[in-house]
């Protein structure tokens, strides 16, 4: 009964939610193919035999029309055989209205009269259509997927071999990278100069001024005026001259910065270990999500399951009586103590009166305060263990000899004997500033129609200042991290330590983290991009292949396995270049630490590598001597 397809007339389809039909469903070889209703005269008593009214391809198996008991009537209400017919056609595995309101004439179903029966039917048939296209879209994913895992993983087997040469190839390469990127980075800038300089010139002529054309919302209106192109002009200028200025003075900072780059190369080179454990921090931080879920879902079901007394048929004998407010319990309902109106027990919602329902959301508050403290203290952990690894590399005098065999677990027991404490303290101080800033969030989402505009504003600074409070304090909390891992100094001291090491070599920091992002910039879009078209190509089978045991599938949507391999792709060079990153931030630390503590005397020799000292203009007298 399509009729009870609409989730607006129905409490079964309300409670469904719209996502299956609440009727009885029977599978017959042939959609029907004419408009057909039961009679009323024929549901009067004695007047026909059921198998008179129907046949048996319109019944459930569970009634047999020849030997039944049961009258038209019955069978009628208890929804055992079609009430009514219509011209349908198979689509989607269902047998769905095909006719014309020409067509219609004076059919309708009961009392109701034919536009009502039309507009019931019409509703019932687009709600049965959007719950079977969200199933049937579910199912070819599902059908996608299981045609294309192999390749998809394959992508990934690819992406991982991609990142792991890039970081390995950066020891030999990563100067030329640089200074390629760098002039590629100059050459757009005076590209855009130049483009800016002659569309000025020839608006200069015969163009429009900003006079002329006011102010206006018509963005694109202000491509023809020339004062645009003067202010592009002249902001791309200040930043080549800027930028060439910085080449000239910063080019030493610059030497240094791909030295440490290219070392943090070998130091990865000589523990290669240490590129899986990104996979570590992933699986924990998996167990955190699914416990945090897990604890959120067992507080929000944690009331009483409510259940109510819903009739199947709302026009039935005796069911108007039944508004959906009657409780009931699944295990003790008998059906049979609503009759004549045929009734079922529904789930309703979950109880949310009472004490403990009522602080449901303040054990929410808590289980996301302890969701972020958690994820907070994973990355920290991650980020101690590399920087104890790193630093073992970098402090070992000679290279690879002194290097610890088992740097990465060595650094792993260190870290979880003597530092818990302070990652779990420097955890808990980002998680108050990001507790805050979803409270700003919570704030701004419920004064979105506040006419104050003063409110606003405040609103949106203190929005941007915790956003740069949790910036800076990730940035303070990787670095004394770092140093936690190299002294195994409290969090407050190292913090203080790696701030007043840092300000004392600014400039240094700013080049080497510009000339970091831009090298890692480059990588991933090399290898996120290459796996990307690959994939592309491949999925959509424009890559010639013979073999049909490496041809592509067919597949429903091709754009999944592509989208999938590329944000796998994306996540796989996020945790090698994480880890990169990781590197080049503790050597230079330790390189920082190196330049001020050592003097290059017998005594007091530096750590770093020959290349580092070589443009730093610095020896150790001890090799010197030999």
């Amino acid at each position: 009964n399509l009729m009870q397809c609409v989730v607006e007339a129905n409490p079964l389809a309300i409670a469904m939610k719209g996502l299956q039909c609440p009727t009885p469903q029977i599978c017959v070889s042939n959609c029907s193919s004419k408009f057909w209703s039961v009679s009323p005269t024929d549901l009067v008593p004695s007047s026909k035999k059921p198998s008179g009214v129907w046949n048996q391809a319109m019944c459930q198996p569970s009634i047999d029309l020849e030997t039944t008991n049961l009258t038209v009537s019955e069978i009628f209400n208890q929804q055992l055989c079609l009430q009514f017919t219509l011209p349908t056609s198979p689509i989607l595995n269902r047998c769905l209205p095909s006719f014309n309101t020409s067509e219609i004439g004076s059919f309708s179903v009961g009392t109701m009269s034919v536009n009502e029966t039309m507009e019931q039917i019409t509703n019932g048939t687009e709600q049965l259509l959007n719950s079977l296209n969200v199933k049937d879209i579910s199912v070819k994913i599902f059908e996608d997927f299981t045609r294309t895992w192999s390749w998809i993983l394959i992508g990934l087997l690819f992406a991982m071999l991609l990142s792991l040469l890039f970081l390995l190839l950066l020891r030999y390469v990563a100067g030329v990278l640089v200074w390629i990127l760098i002039v590629g980075v100059v050459s757009i800038i005076a590209y855009g100069i130049y483009h800016c300089y002659t569309e000025y010139d020839m608006l200069k002529k015969k163009g429009a001024t900003i006079q002329t054309i006011g102010l206006t919302t018509n963005w694109s209106a202000y491509r023809s005026v020339k004062e645009t192109w003067m202010v592009a002009l002249i902001v791309l200028c200040v930043a080549e001259a800027i930028l060439l200025l910085s080449l000239v003075f910063l080019r030493n900072r610059i030497f240094i910065a791909i030295a440490l780059i290219k070392e943090a190369s070998r130091a990865i080179g000589h523990m290669m270990s240490t590129l899986i454990y990104p996979l570590l921090t992933f699986i924990l931080i998996v167990i955190c999500v699914a416990y945090w879920g897990m604890t959120a879902l067992y507080l929000a079901t944690s009331g009483e399951p409510l259940f109510r007394v819903a009739p199947r048929n709302d026009s039935g004998p005796g069911c108007e009586k039944y508004s959906g407010n009657e409780s009931c319990k699944p295990m003790d309902f008998d059906a049979s103590t609503t009759l004549p109106c045929i009734t079922e027990c529904i789930f309703y919602r979950y109880n949310d009166e009472g004490l403990y329902q009522r602080n449901l959301f303040n054990l929410q508050i808590y289980n996301i305060v302890g969701f972020l403290w958690c994820i907070n203290f994973v990355i920290a952990l991650g980020q101690c263990v590399l920087a104890g690894a790193f630093s073992s590399y970098y402090w070992a005098f000679k290279k690879p000899q002194d290097i610890p065999a088992c740097a990465l677990s060595s650094a792993f027991l260190r870290t979880l004997r003597f530092h818990l404490g302070s990652l779990a303290f420097g955890s808990l101080i980002l998680t108050v500033v990001q507790l805050i800033r979803m409270v700003l969030e919570y704030l701004d989402h419920k004064f979105k129609d506040s006419e104050n505009p003063v409110a606003k504003f405040f609103l949106c600074c203190l929005k941007c200042c915790f956003w740069c409070l949790e910036k800076f304090l990730k940035f303070l909390n990787r670095n004394a991290y770092i140093m936690i891992a190299i002294y195994g100094k409290n969090f407050c001291v190292s913090a203080r330590n790696a701030f007043n090491l840092l300000m004392r070599n600014v400039v240094r920091v700013v080049i080497l983290d510009k000339v970091t992002d831009l090298l890692l910039f480059f990588g991933k879009l090399l290898v996120v991009g290459g796996i990307g078209v690959l994939s592309f190509f491949f999925f959509t089978g424009r890559i010639p292949i013979d073999n049909p045991r490496f041809k592509s599938p067919v597949l429903n949507y091709y754009w999944l396995p592509i989208l999938t391999v590329v944000v796998g792709s994306y996540l796989i060079a996020q945790g090698f270049f994480s880890v990169y990153n990781m590197c080049v931030d503790t050597l230079f630390l330790c390189f920082l630490e190196d330049l001020e503590r050592n003097d290059g005397s017998e005594a007091k020799p530096y750590y770093m590598s020959k290349s580092l000292m070589k443009i730093l203009n610095k020896k150790n007298q001890k090799a010197k001597d030999k």
